[in-house]
């Protein structure tokens, strides 16, 4: 399976997000997606699966829990692949980040110029 057919799932990517911050049980998983996206734990351990069958998460047994965690291999292969295309979206990502800090600095700047409103 290609790692965007992967990826196009969006049960597949909320797994992914909670595993970033670190370690989890497949029950944890499981209770998290169950609740969001009303599937069942059968249907999340098949995207638990699929997600392990393609090297994006890996799974180590601690007793009888099974603990997943992010591979980050195919992350990076995805990110290899779309800095081809980051020249289209980086200068207006700059440009955005020039008029956001323009504009918190002419804020600063007429929040010291008001004058002083005090009070009788």
């Amino acid at each position: 399976m290609h790692a965007f057919d992967v990826l196009s799932d969006p049960v597949r990517r909320r797994i992914l997000e909670l595993l970033a911050d670190g370690e989890m049980t497949a029950g944890a998983v499981a209770d998290v997606v169950r609740a969001e996206f009303g599937i069942s734990q059968p249907a999340v351990s098949q995207h638990l699966k699929v997600l392990r069958e393609n090297g994006f998460a890996t799974v180590r047994a601690e007793g009888t829990r099974r603990l997943y965690a992010v591979d980050t291999q195919p992350l990076r292969d995805i990110d290899a692949w779309l800095d081809r295309f980051r020249r289209f979206w980086t200068p207006h990502l700059d440009a955005l980040a020039t008029e956001l800090a323009r504009g918190r600095r002419e804020r600063r700047l007429r929040d010291t110029d008001a004058p002083s409103r005090s009070t009788p």
